[in-house]
């Protein structure tokens, strides 16, 4: 039988949830500002960012962006139109198509990482909180047993 969702752990998911949404919609006007479309940004981040070995692929990047391949094209259509990134063909398989960022997307995509970064840094702690409030909520306390979390208890442990 499942354990029941405390109080705490809601709480926590809560506000989790609530700092994620707010750090991506701060992502997105960054990115507006700086005259990039979020989805624009994001693949250009995915391009820069991707794990050491990993070509950026279309499916690559489709895939990080959780987009479908004609989607991911179609952005990639748009950012090569306005000289942000270019296609060219793998030299190993002709059929596979790689990405590369072109020094406008670079300097474009440093604007606003170099940001995105500094607020991360800034206000990263409110996330840890957050992820160690539910990781520690499922944790067994010392005794072995699992306590349901009240109001009172909470109080008295936050001095409130």
């Amino acid at each position: 039988m499942a354990k029941e969702i405390t109080s705490a752990e809601y709480t926590a998911l809560a506000e989790l949830r609530y700092l994620i949404r707010k750090f991506v919609g701060e992502g997105d006007a960054v990115a507006r500002a700086a005259g990039l479309e979020p989805q624009q940004y994001l693949l250009l981040l995915a391009v820069r960012g991707l794990p050491e070995g990993e070509d950026a692929t279309i499916r690559a990047l489709a895939d990080r962006l959780a987009l479908k391949h004609h989607s991911a094209v179609e952005l990639i259509d748009r950012l090569e139109l306005h000289g942000y990134v270019r296609r060219t063909r793998s030299r190993d398989d002709r059929r596979r198509v790689l990405v590369s960022l072109l020094p406008r997307g670079e300097k474009l995509l440093e604007q606003v990482a170099r940001h995105r970064i500094g607020e991360l840094r800034a206000s990263g702690a409110a996330f840890v909180n957050a992820i160690s409030a539910l990781l520690e909520t499922g944790r067994l306390p010392q005794g072995g047993k699992k306590t349901k979390s009240t109001s009172k208890n909470r109080a008295a442990k936050h001095g409130g």
